[in-house]
C-alpha cells in the first residue's frame, strides 16, 4: 500500500466542498481562494472576490478584520464572534477561525475559516432534536423495558425514575460515559404524562458558548445584529421535557440564569422584556462525581441542589461484570437481525477477556465492540478473539500482568493472542485468523471471500502473500 504523501491531496477540492466558509489571503490581504460557502454567506460570487484585497469587499479595515490582524501578529485567531458589511451591503454574523499560513518559517498569508452565525445555530437545533423516532409526536423512543440488566444498583435507579417521572421536581442523572443517561432521561419522559409532548435533548458540550444562551432562551429581533424573533428550546419544550446533557459544560453564567429559570419558571428570551411562563420537566446528566465538579468550579453547588432534587446514579460496567452474559445475549440478538448473521455466542477466551476488561466506554462500548466483531464473524456462529476490534487489545494490555490463557485446547489455539507482544502483531495475528475464517467460509473460493470482507480481490490475494496462506491448507486444518 502507497504510504500517504501530504503534497499528494488536493487540498482545494477539500476546501471548496467544507461546510464552513474558507477565505485565503497573501500577507496584503489579497484574496486567493475564497469558496462557494464564503460566497453564499457573502452574497457575493468568488470570482469577484479573487484578487480583490479583503479591505475592498468588506467594510472593515486592518483592525477590525480578524485576517488582516492575524497576519499583522502572526498568530491564530480562535472562535472569534463578529458581525460585518459587505461593501454591497449584505450584514453577516460569523464566527472566524484564522490560521497565519508558513513557509520554510516565513509567513505568506493566512486562511480564515467562518460559520454563518444563523446557520450553524439552526443546524445545532436540528441536530439536539434529532429525527422523529416514534408516533407519539416526541423525539424519545427509549422505556424502562429497554434497560437491560438485573443489577442492584440498576434496578433501584429504575425504581427511583420510575416514582419521579411524574413528579414537577428536576432529575439529575450521574454516570460514566456510556452507562445510558440518555436512555433514562428518554425513559423518564415515556413513563410519564408528558409522553406526547416534545422531548428535548441538549448536548450543553457540544454547542459554542456564545451559541448556547441563544439556542435555550431564544432570541429577539434586535438583541444583535441580525437577531430574529425565535423561541429557544426551554419554550419549544413547554408541557414536555428538556434534557441538560453534560450540565457542567455550561459556562457558570449561564447556570445562573439557568437557576432563575427553575425557580421562577419563567423564561425570556435575549433583548426581551417579557417573560414567559414554562411548564417543563427539566432533566440533567453530569459525567462526573458531583463533589467533584463543585470542588473544581465547573458546576455552581446551588444549582445542583436545585437541579438535583432526585438524584439517579448509574453503575459503570465495570461493577456489572455478573451481567456481561445477559447483555452480550442481547446485542447478539440485535445485531443477528440488523447484519444478518447467525452469531449465537462467543468464546471462553473472549468472555474472559471482557470480564477482565474495564470497559472505559461502558456499555455503549461493549455494544460497539459487539457489532464491529460480528462483521468479521463472516459465516461462523461464534465471536472469537480473532474477530475483536484492534483497540480492544491495546487497552486491555494496560490492564492485563499475565497472558489470558495460560492453557488450551488445539480447538482453541487459533483463537488465543499473547497481550504482552505489541499492537503490530496483535493486529496481524487478527488479520491472518479473519482471512482463514473467511476462506473456510467459502470453501477456498478467494473471490467470494474477498467481497464477503468488503476488500478487493487484489488486496485479498495481497493479504494471502503476506500470511503465506493457501486454499488447500486453511481448509485441510
Amino acid at each position: 500500500m502507497d504510504k500517504l504523501q501530504l503534497d499528494d491531496i488536493d487540498i482545494y477540492r477539500v476546501l471548496s466542498s467544507m461546510h464552513e466558509g474558507v477565505l485565503i489571503a497573501d500577507t496584503k490581504g489579497k484574496i486567493s481562494f475564497y469558496n462557494e460557502t464564503q460566497a453564499r454567506i457573502d452574497d457575493l460570487k468568488p470570482e469577484d472576490a479573487i484578487g480583490m484585497k479583503i479591505v475592498d469587499i468588506y467594510q472593515l479595515n486592518n483592525n477590525t478584520s480578524p485576517t488582516m490582524r492575524c497576519l499583522k501578529t502572526g498568530k491564530p485567531i480562535i472562535n472569534e464572534t463578529m458581525v460585518y458589511q459587505t461593501r454591497l451591503g449584505k450584514v453577516a454574523n460569523i464566527i472566524n477561525n484564522v490560521n497565519p499560513l508558513y513557509k520554510s518559517g516565513i509567513l505568506i498569508g493566512a486562511i480564515n475559516f467562518c460559520k454563518d452565525y444563523q446557520q450553524l445555530e439552526k443546524t445545532i437545533v436540528q441536530d439536539q432534536k434529532g429525527p422523529q423516532k416514534n408516533q407519539k409526536g416526541n423525539n424519545a423512543r427509549f422505556h424502562f423495558s429497554d434497560i437491560i440488566g438485573s443489577d442492584p444498583e440498576m434496578l433501584n435507579a429504575v425504581r427511583i425514575a420510575g416514582m419521579s417521572s411524574n413528579s414537577p421536581s428536576p432529575i439529575m442523572i450521574y454516570g460514566e460515559t456510556g452507562t445510558g443517561k440518555e436512555l433514562f432521561a428518554q425513559s423518564i419522559h415515556n413513563h410519564s404524562s408528558r409522553r406526547k409532548k416534545p422531548f428535548i435533548p441538549i448536548n450543553c458540550a457540544a454547542i459554542p458558548e456564545n451559541l448556547l444562551e441563544g439556542i435555550l432562551f431564544g432570541t429577539s429581533k434586535g438583541a444583535f445584529t441580525g437577531a430574529i424573533n425565535k423561541s429557544g428550546l426551554f419554550e419549544q419544550a413547554d408541557g414536555g421535557t428538556i434534557f441538560l446533557d453534560e450540565l457542567d459544560s455550561m459556562p457558570l453564567t449561564l447556570q445562573v440564569k439557568l437557576l432563575r429559570v427553575i425557580q421562577e419558571k419563567k423564561v425570556r428570551k435575549l433583548g426581551s422584556l417579557k417573560e414567559i411562563d414554562l411548564d417543563i420537566k427539566i432533566i440533567s446528566s453530569v459525567g462526573h462525581p458531583p463533589l467533584e465538579i463543585i470542588q473544581n468550579g465547573t458546576l455552581r453547588m446551588d444549582l445542583f441542589y436545585r437541579m438535583g432534587v432526585v438524584f439517579i446514579m448509574l453503575p459503570p460496567l465495570r461493577e456489572r461484570k455478573d451481567e456481561l452474559n445477559e447483555l452480550i445475549r442481547y446485542f447478539i440478538l440485535e445485531y443477528n437481525k440488523t447484519l444478518n448473521v447467525q452469531v449465537s455466542n462467543v468464546s471462553k477466551t473472549v468472555l474472559d477477556l471482557f470480564r477482565r476488561y474495564h470497559w472505559p466506554g461502558n456499555v455503549r462500548e461493549l455494544k460497539h465492540v459487539i457489532e464491529a466483531s460480528m462483521n468479521m464473524v463472516a459465516k461462523g456462529t461464534t465471536i472469537r478473539l480473532a474477530h475483536l476490534p484492534s483497540h480492544i487489545f491495546s487497552f486491555a494490555k494496560k490492564e492485563m500482568q499475565k497472558p489470558l490463557v495460560a492453557k488450551t485446547s488445539p480447538a482453541q489455539v487459533h483463537a488465543n493472542v499473547v497481550f504482552s507482544s505489541n499492537l503490530a502483531q496483535t493486529q496481524a495475528a487478527n488479520e491472518k485468523q479473519i482471512i482463514s475464517d473467511a476462506l473456510k467460509a467459502t470453501e477456498g473460493n478467494a473471490a467470494k471471500a474477498a467481497r464477503s470482507l468488503g476488500i478487493s480481490p487484489q488486496s485479498f490475494h495481497y493479504k494471502l502473500k503476506k500470511y503465506r496462506l493457501k486454499s488447500k491448507k486453511v481448509l485441510s486444518k
